[in-house]
């Protein structure tokens, strides 16, 4: 099956690809169990010299890595390096912190005495081969937090990567080659969905990784399920933003704006629901819409470019049917609602937006939004706040923004989400946990949390 890069910005084909065939996804699969097999017993010296090099070269390569990616999906070329930053600068993270994450646990003496043992501890072992099955939207970012700790920990990858991103899945495989990784350790499957269930079967593969839509997450998990083998997920998610009193509105309106406009509104951890107190509604609305309304729309390459276009044609539908379905129910436009006039016959774009008077009958309501389109909220109180922000399905990360700090205890006690963020908005970073609860998923990420997820803990007991 081909494989394409598609430009979404004129819509034209750079590049296609062939996808591989059964013999050689069963060549891969070899490889990076005969590659396991080797690196699994390296030093975590070692294992830290490879990923500092990684690191080193990502480096080098920032300005034509990104590059590829604002090609390949759209993402302002000022963002795309941004992203290969932190790329490193995770990588760099796990090379210097790994082996402290996975030192060996030394029960309580007296719990050593008690189960009868002379000596006793807890092994952090790697797992194996692990499947990555990755999405457009960070198309670096989301691989390099699975194969920093992954690699760090003794373990292979195999990387099935979103289909339109393509260049960017096979730079990752030439950099773990490039910086000296055992052949095989980390590689690039170019592959179809189709042809993942097979490959998660192989019983060569000891567990899964996701991020992407639910319905792929469940499908991973069923399959992973049957099997019996680990997975962690990353879903989707409809972070709240909720603005209280005693915030600052001006830095609050100003952060909004960053937050859900960010990687032009298609990130799972952008604030999409704007929930603000009645009392500073209005004063928080038209600095929101008017920052919203601000954004350079353009092209992707171009310095200035704060939003471009969205990654596919479909994306953009969707987005549009979510729009015009809340106005029909008589939601309210406060900016955008539209296509760009000059922009949009050429590629997939589409304008900030914020949306106001959202009511539970609107698909908006319950769906995520994955572009440039802010849904805002009107509540009376943090009570009320607060249940509208747990009305989702998802919950992945939230943000509140005030000086009360009975407030700030009362949101983080009640909030369903994996991350709270006070007066700042949501970000990840190679030191805290990053994941959600409800149907963003399970499991964790980056942090000692995420570096153990593919892991074998092990209790080691000697007698005398």
């Amino acid at each position: 099956m081909p494989i394409a890069t598609v430009n979404p910005a004129d819509g034209e084909t750079l590049k296609t690809y062939d996808g591989l065939s059964a013999e050689e996804i069963e060549r891969r699969i070899a490889k990076a169990a005969e590659a396991f097999d080797r690196y699994r017993t390296t030093s975590f010296a070692d294992r830290a010299r490879l990923l500092h090099r990684a690191a080193d070269l990502l480096e080098e390569d920032q300005q034509d890595i990104a590059r590829t990616m604002t090609t390949e999906m759209g993402k302002p070329i000022t963002q795309a390096r941004a992203e290969a930053a932190k790329c490193v600068k995770a990588m760099r993270w796990y090379a210097d912190h790994a082996e402290g994450l996975l030192a060996d646990e030394h029960p309580a003496g007296t719990d050593v005495k008690d189960s009868g043992a002379v000596r006793a501890r807890v092994r952090y072992r790697p797992l194996g081969v692990i499947l990555a099955v990755m999405p457009w939207n960070f198309p670096l970012w989301q691989v390099i937090r699975f194969a920093a700790p992954a690699l760090m920990a003794g373990n292979a990858g195999l990387l099935k990567h979103a289909s339109n991103v393509p260049g960017t899945a096979l730079y990752l495989e030439d950099l773990f080659r490039r910086a000296g990784y055992p052949e095989g350790c980390f590689q690039t499957l170019l592959i179809g969905s189709g042809a993942v269930e097979g490959i998660l079967r192989d019983p060569r593969v000891a567990a899964a990784t996701l991020t992407g839509s639910e319905p792929a997450g469940r499908s991973v998990a069923s399959i992973a399920g049957d099997e019996v083998k680990k997975t962690v997920l990353e879903l989707g998610g409809s972070d709240p933003f909720v603005v209280m009193p005693s915030a600052d509105i001006e830095e609050a309106a100003k952060t909004a704006v960053r937050a859900r406009a960010q990687n032009t509104g298609q990130s799972c951890i952008a604030a999409k629901r704007f929930i603000v107190h009645a009392d500073v509604y209005d004063a928080f609305a038209g600095r929101f819409a008017a920052g919203m309304r601000a954004l350079k729309v353009g092209d992707p390459l171009d310095e200035s470019t704060e939003v471009g276009p969205l990654s596919s044609e479909q994306g953009r539908k969707d987005l549009e049917e979510l729009v015009d379905d809340a106005v029909r129910r008589g939601a309210t436009l406060l900016c955008g609602g539209h296509r760009p006039e000059g922009l949009a016959e050429r590629g997939w774009y589409y304008s900030p937006t914020v949306i106001a008077d959202i009511t539970p009958g609107m698909r908006i309501h319950r769906e995520e939004t994955f572009g440039p389109v802010a849904a805002l909220y009107r509540v009376p109180d943090l009570e009320a706040a607060v249940e509208l922000a747990n009305d989702t399905p998802f919950g992945l990360s939230s943000n509140l923004w005030t000086r009360d700090d009975a407030e700030v205890d009362r949101f983080v006690r009640d909030i369903e989400a994996g991350g709270v963020y006070v007066n700042g908005m949501t970000a990840s970073h190679p030191a805290f946990p990053f994941g959600g609860v409800k149907r963003s998923g399970y499991g964790r990420e980056l942090s000692g949390h995420g570096i153990r997820e593919f892991c074998n803990i092990t209790t080691v007991w000697q007698g005398a």
